[in-house]
């Protein structure tokens, strides 16, 4: 087991990494502050694992609620089911939730976990790639709107992240490349090497070579850790994280919640802030080319929708948390490894941007 930390003073927090976590019930009970707990999950995964955790919880009295599963269920109307279970069990303050599942389950008990009575304890157990190497570490929480994606949120740190590598055993092909994309943006925003590594290992990812994950999953948490670390509101550098995601979120917003999932959107934008990177003279030809071909070996979409006209697109983007004082700041690279906040463009640079996306 890997063991990291997020280094936020009197509320840091560990990461733990590793096999067969979830047999470890010590480990979960030592950051359970309370006598009482409710696990979260979906439909999908609480008939896989849910019993290993309501196990791992003896002498903790405990309950489940069991969402949809799917993006498109990500809004108030259920996140409304946390909170009935909460209240219905007389849940205090001293209670602890438990995100069992993907990022749509992280983010949604997450945010339950901030506002239920003002705020209570908060456990992440991940069982997705994405959500192992991003979405569970760094205290963002929220749920989407029809206007716009995680619009309504908080900013709520867990007690302790759980990330059993063994869960990515059940992932459907599909997720699992979703979660790649993730981990390609760890490599274009500052870890050169680490794209490198990417590129010499991204089979063996694919045929989930266990070794290959876990240091895929441990750098991702690192580097993700030390970012949140320095500029935990997304105040600076934190934004850095978003490479792709203004893209991303346009795209899932315009599709309809559900249709692609957060990865695939994240790979496209990569794409599109990649050849916007080029076309402002940023970022070089070869560079921009291997940023393409790593998300496209990766099994991910390299294109924009046809089914979202470039006006559409941008009005999208122009409702996303990234826009201050009317100005929308986009993640951009100067090279893999370097990626940059700016406002540095006009509108018609971004539109030839979105309109060579198109296949």
């Amino acid at each position: 087991m890997k063991q990291l930390t997020v280094d936020l003073d009197e509320r840091s927090y560990p990461i733990y990494i590793g096999e067969a976590l979830l047999g470890q019930s010590a480990l979960l009970h030592s950051h359970i502050p309370g006598k009482t707990a409710l696990i979260v999950s979906n439909e999908t995964v609480a008939p896989l694992y849910l019993s290993k955790v309501s196990a791992m919880l003896s002498g903790v009295r405990h309950q489940s609620v069991v969402l949809p599963d799917g993006e498109e269920y990500k809004n108030l109307g259920v996140l409304n089911q946390i909170y009935d279970a909460c209240l219905s069990h007389r849940l205090d303050r001293n209670t602890t939730i438990i995100a069992l599942g993907g990022g749509v389950v992280g983010d949604m008990a997450g945010f339950a976990a901030a506002s239920y009575q003002r705020g209570v304890n908060l456990i992440q157990i991940p069982t997705t790639l994405l959500s192992q190497v991003d979405s569970s570490v760094g205290g963002k929480t929220g749920v989407n709107h029809a206007l716009g994606k995680n619009m309504i949120g908080a900013f709520y740190q867990p007690r302790a992240v759980i990330a059993d590598t063994d869960t990515l055993n059940t992932l459907p092909e599909r997720e699992l490349s979703a979660g790649l994309a993730e981990i390609i943006k760890y490599g274009l925003i500052r870890e050169r090497g680490f794209f490198d590594w990417l590129d010499a290992n991204l089979d063996a990812l694919l045929r989930r070579d266990p070794v290959a994950l876990a240091h895929a999953i441990e750098v991702s948490c690192q580097t993700k850790a030390e970012i949140v670390a320095a500029d935990e509101r997304e105040s600076g550098q934190r934004a850095l994280l978003n490479l792709g995601h203004t893209f991303g979120h346009a795209i899932e917003n315009g599709m309809g919640y559900g249709q692609w999932l957060h990865g695939e959107a994240v790979g496209a934008g990569i794409c599109m802030a990649a050849r916007m990177s080029q076309q402002l003279g940023w970022l070089g030809q070869a560079d921009c080319d291997a940023t393409i071909a790593q998300v496209a070996r990766a099994r991910l979409p390299i294109h924009a929708p046809a089914e979202i006209d470039v006006d559409p697109f941008i009005e999208r983007m122009a409702v996303d948390k990234k826009v201050i004082d009317g100005v929308l700041r986009l993640v951009l690279m100067k090279a893999i490894g370097e990626a940059v906040v700016s406002t540095d463009y006009s509108e018609a640079q971004l539109r030839t941007a979105i309109e060579s996306s198109y296949a």
